[in-house]
């Protein structure tokens, strides 16, 4: 990176001094102009492929941050709180718009989102690669900050403000509050205790065996607690090392999955199934019933997974 501010700051992300050719008419920090305000019907909102193009208008008055998420990544529920409640604080001078990849590829194509949580900024109409994975919360403000300064420097100094008058007029019932044993995995997600967080919904399933958020929030969780301590060259040189080792698969396909590698983390476990004896199979079968769930039994590269694996049973 050219800048060493940016360099302490972000964390394997892309050198923004690209975008710092253009006039500066407002020093970073400064209040943006009352005219440059923008009403918007929420500080977060999702984004579709079809209504992209607004979102870049709009950023050529308030810096846009894109979260590019999946309703089974784990980290991505990890991060996706922090960055609203970030945004919140700051108080209109970003927007945060939210992308699922699965039901909006060719906004997942456009930003070459190979791994998630992958998280953007909009500039100007201009993307500003900022990180990917679930980062610590001082670790976003510090970005945003850096943003922000980028921002004010290319001109984008103008602010956004939720409009009460345009949200829709029938606006959906408040959320039922969780329950006590799905409140204190949350809790205990939140606060990074991911063996409190097994052990609530573990309970959960105790008392009602068909509790399927509970089912769904266990995999994540466990899958997270796993990934914590990883580290990914390290677990990919082991693995290389032993191609029939089964711990040392199973890390780099927890991995593969929680970065977004769908693909891959099925392919490995595959690989390794019909590289094993008959007698050593049972456990991959298992990892890769339980990563199938947390996918989604719909999703068809679980689907062309699940047909691999019955070739290879039978």
């Amino acid at each position: 990176m050219s800048d060493p501010t940016l360099g302490a700051a972000v964390r394997g992300a892309v050198d923004l001094s690209a975008l710092r050719n253009r006039p500066a008419p407002a020093a970073p920090g400064e209040a943006p102009p009352a005219g440059d305000a923008i009403a918007v019907p929420s500080l977060v909102f999702d984004v579709t492929d079809e209504t992209f193009p607004q979102v870049l208008e709009l950023s050529r008055t308030v810096p846009v941050v894109v979260d590019l998420w999946a309703e089974w990544c784990g980290p991505c529920k990890q991060l996706s709180p922090v960055l609203e409640k970030v945004v919140a604080e700051l108080g209109g001078r970003l927007v945060l718009a939210k992308v699922d990849v699965d039901a909006n590829p060719q906004l997942s194509q456009a930003f070459r989102a190979q791994s998630i949580p992958m998280v953007v900024a909009l500039v100007a109409g201009q993307p500003v690669p900022l990180f990917t994975g679930a980062v610590p919360e001082q670790q976003v403000r510090e970005v945003f900050a850096q943003l922000l300064q980028l921002a004010a420097q290319n001109g984008v100094t103008g602010s956004a403000a939720a409009d009460a008058d345009a949200a829709p007029a029938d606006e959906p019932p408040a959320e039922a509050p969780l329950p006590p044993l799905h409140a204190e995995a949350f809790e205990a997600i939140e606060a990074g205790d991911y063996a409190r967080a097994v052990s609530a919904y573990e309970q959960a399933l105790a008392e009602n065996p068909r509790d399927a958020e509970a089912r769904a929030g266990l995999g994540q969780v466990r899958l997270l607690d796993r990934v914590q301590s990883l580290d990914l060259q390290q677990a990919r040189a082991a693995a290389a090392a032993a191609p029939t080792d089964v711990a040392a698969q199973f890390a780099v396909a927890d991995l593969d999955l929680a970065g977004g590698h769908v693909e891959d983390a099925f392919g490995r476990l595959l690989e390794l199934f019909a590289q094993l004896p008959g007698d050593e199979r049972t456990p991959v079968r298992e990892r890769l019933l339980e990563l199938f769930a947390l996918v989604g039994d719909g999703d068809p590269r679980v689907i062309a997974a699940r047909g691999r694996l019955a070739s290879l049973l039978f």
